[in-house]
Formats: C-alpha cells, structure tokens, sequence
C-alpha cells in the first residue's frame, strides 16, 4: 500500500470513530460529542499501534489496561470497543444512554465488556491508572524471574482539561512521579475547553512543567491530528522507563464542525441534526448514520488476530514459566482469580478478657499483621497515619522505587525496599488513595487497603462511591471514629461519618465493639466478595468481653446478634449498640437485669448484613413484639429509627463535639452505663 493510500485508510479510521461518537450522542439527543471528535486520531493510534489485548478475552491478565479518565467522551471508548472486535454491538452505540443498554453515558466497568474502570467525576480516572500501575509493578516484582517476564504491560488513560484541575489527579500524580512508575502514560487532550467556557477564564497552568515538577517525562504534540507525531511521542513514552509520561496533545473540541469546532458548545450537547449534516460534508463523510466504511473495519478488526496470536504466545511463556516456577504460578493463577489462600485465617489471634482493654485499631493491626503473611495479595497503607492507624504491615517491605531510596528512612516498615514491597506510603493524598486503591482493586490480583482517620473519610467519598458503584474488594480502615478522640477537637471528631457511609448502596461498613469482634469484622472484609468494606475503628481502648460473649464468627458476619439476654424470650427492652457503646450497653444490660427489668443486648457491628438476613433471623434477634428499643451510638441518629420504631429512643450525638480528654466527652455526651439505664427507664416508663 502507497504511502498516499495508507494515509487515506487513517483519517478514513479516524473519522469513523468520530461520527459513530456523532451519531451515537445525536441519536441520544444527549452526551458529549466535541471531545471524542478531537481526540479520535489519538486514540485510533493508540489502539492500532499500541494497545496490547485480545478483544475477546477481556480478562487477561497481562493485557494492557486503557482508562479513559475523560470519562464524558464514552462514546470515543464505545466506538473503539466495538471497532475492534469486543462484544459490544453496533445496535449497542445506537442505543446510547437508554434504559437496558450497555452503553451508559458514563463508562461502568461492571457493564461494559473492556472498560476498565467506572469514570466520568473527572480525576478519578488518572487516580484509577497510577493504582493499575501501582498493580502492574508490584506483581511483576513479585512474580517475574530471569527470562520470564510474565507480568509486563502498559497503562495508558486518556485525560482532559477537566482531569489536570481536579485536585484527586493532581495528588495522584504526584505519587505516581514519586514512585516512579514507568509504565504509566497520560494522553492529554488539551483542547482548552471546558463545559462552560474557554480554559482561558480559569486555567492557564503551565501543566508540562507542572508534572515535570511531580517527576513525570513531558512532550507536546502542537497538532492532535497529526497521527506521526502522536506515534513518535508514544513510543518515546515507552522507552522512557524511569519516569510516568505525560503527552500534551494539542486538539479541538467538535473537531470538523464548522460552527461548533473550538466551542464550548460541542462539549456537553449534541451538534444538533443540521450541523452534523455539515460536519459530514466538511470532512467528507457520507450522510449515513451509524456509517462503517468495510476498509476502516478491516484495520480495526486485526486486533481480533492480533490480540489472540498475542496472548496465545503469553501463555506458552506462562506454561514455561510454570515448569521452571511452579509453586509461584500457582500462587500467580490463585491472585488472578480472587481465591483466598485455605487456612489465611488460622493465626488470627483471640483476644482474653480484659477490663482496661485495647483499642479496636491496635486490635487490627495485631489482627493483619498476624495474617499478612498469608494473604500475599494484600497491600496498602496509610496517608501518613501508619502510627496512629497501625495498619503498617511490618517487616513487608515498601513500595518505592529502587532507584530512590532517601538517606533518612524514618516511618520506613522494613524489608525490601521497591516494587515487591506491600506498604505503601500515600503521603497526605486521601483523595489519591481512594482513587488509586480503586486501581489496584480494578487491576486484579490485589487485595488493597487504604487508612486514614475517619473524619478524614470525607476527602475520600467520591473514590468510595466509586468503589461501591463498580462493586469492587477494597477494604478502608477508619480509626478515631468519634468523640473519644477528645482533645483534639470537633474539626477531628467524626459525628455524622458513619451515617454518611451508611448511606452509600454497597459500601459494607462495619463498628466493631471489642479486639474479637475486630478479628471477625477482618475477616468478614477479607472473604467479603464485589463489594467494598470500611471499618470504622476506635482510637481509646474498649473491654475485651469476657469468653461468655465471645461473638460467634457466623453471627458477626449477619450483621448483628444478641450479646446478652436476661431470659425472657420477648425482653422488655433491647439496646442495639455498635462499636465503644457496646460495652455500656452490656453494663447497663446487666444493671437493669438486676432491676427486674428483662433486657436485651444486640450489638449490631455492620447493618448493612443485618438487613440482608432473612426476616426469621432478623425477627429473633429483634421480635417485632418488642416495641421499647433503645439505639447507642457515638454519632448521629440519623438511620437508628428504623431499628428503633415510634416506641424507641436513641442516644447520639446531633451536634459537633468538643475539645477535652475523651473520656471527659463521653460522660458529658451521655455515653455512660448509667444514662443508658435511666433513659431505658424513662422508654419504659413512657410505654
């Protein structure tokens, strides 16, 4: 083929995907066109030329990972999905953003095969690369031997205007710079265009030199339709193997329209019926909707050959590598998967009774460290909390780059020193880890964890939601979980986290009341599948309950139990508590047993797998014949009524706290045995 004709059949390429995106939101009446027209021609060089997959094994493990952080674009992702052969029809793009499609106007990796990550809050998605990368680098260290390289692949994202300001990219990025993270390259759609208005009115960073600040390579390619160029920076990307890469390509939204090219109005509206009549007449384009010219299919579908011929050559590697390394391919396959390595859970230890007690996170770290060992496939850390959190997996090595190991060590976990190591220090990036724990959880073959104080949670939310959304195994660890944290103040002390997190559909959030309900809720997270776990940990120590209550692990994994009965099968009161107000609910418990007063303890660790329990469960632990109820805990009472009723009470805390030793809060706020018994009263007394 001449050089004249090959150019032909690339902008015949190019243009497809543009007026499939077109066509796909025209026919919508809604979405983002002008983005996909502009970053067409870098996208169709990175799928043809580079992007290593097999369209129909989306799977596979050592694939290449795209994210397309500009997640509004969806139908540029669409187009090439279906171009290249995934199971993604064409009656699928034609059914853009409808009810039942697969094409939703934001990508969702749970829904569409060959999305790799559920984006469109802009940010996130750069955040969920620099995790796969994370992902890529720590299996590899962890599993390539000499002349085996089994795990060796690129993440690539695509990102625009709106990725470079959000705060969550900028954190993650500059850990990826950190770490060094050769393998991770950014395509940059730089049309200067926002939703609203020109990039001029808000944005003028010198973002090259913004990112060659956070330790990234940087290029520039001052024309996005020029295809060579494009090739050339992303193969110099590709040999710059110290560095993540970042590749500003110079574009224009709505690219081809003769009214709407360059502005804001291609961004989040179709073009509308007569112009994109126009657009197709400026570039050439038949009037046709939903037009795939024979010969563009045919460059786009060698994937199909391309992609099985690559990974059939990677599992003949792998069966080499499995002969020479059994014992670590086994290992590899069982991550891959997902499985649970048998008996992860047997050093678990069991905590005795104890009266001054310890904290449910120092109980945790005992608890994961104990375990870590076992589980090889987990890894995290901390923003910056490794001493307050105790989640530091000691001994495990660090995740840092080999080649940048600073002369003063301090908070260091110990081990190795590089990419096999499984603590990673986020630095005050909360924002950042949420993201990237979503990455690595997204990439496979991981198990990540990410603490910080649970106030701090907030920074976190959008991550979590995500993670929820996808229906993803990452596990966060909350410490400092209210009022007890005392001195510090009401700008440290969680009051309506709890309830916030509760609300979020598929977020598992768990409070246990002692060190054995804590080894339970771990493991409940650890075995817990397509979902994501937070534990909500205390900072101030807690009883350890004597052997007569230690929990069930059948019963801390439905959500909640009775702790304590006075004997009568419908008591005259329950008290539902969770967390550090357990252990007052079982005191006045007992106080009122004494009385005369038939009382029930429910120490309800985790609602959400409470109100999944069948109604003869639900119903034994809390009869509905017992109207008088009674609700503890240290945060808001927003979500207790339901357990509660009319006849019920609750003793939260609806307001800020305040700064003075813990201890001093509670007794002020009402966490004390003998409130919990005189309010008991009073809903006795009033019923």
């Amino acid at each position: 083929m001449s050089a004249t004709l090959s150019k032909e059949l690339d902008q015949l390429s190019v243009n497809t995907i543009r007026f499939l995106a077109v066509d796909g939101v025209q026919k919508a009446e809604s979405g983002h066109p002008g983005m996909p027209m502009g970053a067409a021609p870098m996208a169709y060089v990175l799928w043809t030329r580079f992007l290593k997959h097999n369209p129909l094994d989306p799977g596979w493990i050592d694939r290449d990972r795209f994210v397309l952080s500009a997640g509004h674009g969806s139908m540029l992702l669409y187009s090439l999905l279906h171009l290249t052969g995934y199971d993604l029809s064409l009656d699928e793009l034609k059914n853009f953003r409808q009810w039942g499609s697969r094409t939703p106007g934001h990508p969702e990796s749970a829904l569409t095969p060959g999305v790799e990550s559920t984006t469109g809050p802009l940010g996130q998605g750069l955040g969920n690369s620099v995790g796969m990368a994370a992902a890529e680098a720590w299996l590899s260290a962890r599993f390539n031997r000499p002349g085996h390289n089994i795990i060796d692949h690129y993440t690539f994202t695509i990102a625009g205007d709106g990725d470079m300001m959000e705060g969550v990219a900028s954190e993650a990025a500059s850990l990826a710079g950190h770490l060094k993270l050769g393998k991770l390259i950014c395509l940059y759609d730089d049309n200067r265009i926002t939703l609203s208005a020109s990039t001029g009115v808000s944005f003028t960073d010198d973002t090259a030199r913004r990112y060659e600040a956070y330790g990234w390579h940087a290029q520039a390619v001052s024309d996005g339709n020029d295809l060579e160029a494009i090739e050339n920076a992303i193969a110099a990307a590709k040999n710059e193997k110290g560095k993540p890469s970042i590749i500003i390509v110079h574009t224009y939204i709505g690219y081809g329209s003769p009214s709407k090219q360059g502005k804001f109005e291609s961004h989040g509206s179709p073009l509308g019926i007569s112009e994109v009549k126009k657009t197709k007449e400026a570039l050439g384009w038949p009037d046709r909707q939903f037009y795939i010219p024979d010969e563009a299919l045919a460059v786009f579908r060698q994937s199909l050959e391309k992609g099985k011929k690559t990974e059939s050559a990677w599992k003949e590697k792998f069966s080499l590598y499995e002969a020479a390394y059994p014992q670590l391919a086994e290992e590899l396959k069982g991550l891959i998967a997902g499985k649970i390595p048998e008996k992860w859970d047997s050093d678990i230890p069991f905590f005795e009774p104890d009266a001054k007690g310890v904290s449910t996170r120092a109980a945790l770290g005992k608890v994961m460290n104990a375990t870590a060992p076992r589980l090889t496939s987990l890894i995290g850390g901390s923003a910056d909390l490794d001493p307050s959190t105790y989640t530091a997996l000691k001994g495990l090595g660090d995740f840092e780059s080999p080649d940048k190991m600073p002369a003063d060590l301090q908070g260091s976990a110990g081990g190795e020193w590089n990419y096999s190591g499984r603590n990673i220090h986020f630095g005050v990036r909360e924002h950042g880890m949420g993201a990237i724990l979503n990455g690595l959880a997204l990439h496979g073959g991981i198990i990540p964890y990410g603490s910080t104080f649970l106030v701090f949670s907030d920074y976190m939310r959008p991550s979590i939601r995500l993670a929820a959304l996808m229906g993803i195994h990452v596990i966060y660890i909350f410490t400092h979980d209210s009022i007890g944290v005392g001195e510090d103040g009401p700008t440290h002390q969680p009051v309506e986290h709890i309830s916030s997190l509760r609300a979020i559909p598929g977020l598992v959030v768990m409070r246990p009341g002692d060190a054995n309900e804590t080894a339970l809720a771990w493991k409940a997270a650890i075995e817990m599948k397509g979902r994501p776990v937070a534990l909500i940990l205390s900072r101030q120590n807690l009883p350890v309950f004597g052997r007569e209550y230690s929990a069930d692990p059948s019963r801390v994994e439905k959500g909640a139990y009775i702790l304590f009965d006075s004997g009568k099968k419908d008591p005259d009161i329950i008290l539902i508590a969770t967390g550090s107000e357990v252990f007052l609910a079982l005191g006045a418990g007992h106080d009122l047993s004494k009385s005369g007063i038939s009382a029930r303890v429910v120490s309800m660790p985790c609602c959400e797998l409470f109100d999944e329990q069948d109604r003869k469960y639900k119903d034994s632990v809390l009869p509905p014949a017992v109207k008088v109820r009674l609700a503890i805990e240290a945060g808001i009472s927003h979500g207790w009524h339901r357990y509660t009723g009319d006849a019920g009470g609750t003793i939260c805390i609806d307001r800020f706290g305040a700064s003075a030793p813990g201890d001093v809060l509670m007794k002020k706020f009402g966490f004390t045995v003998e409130n919990v018994v005189n309010t008991a009263m009073k809903l006795l007394n009033r019923n």
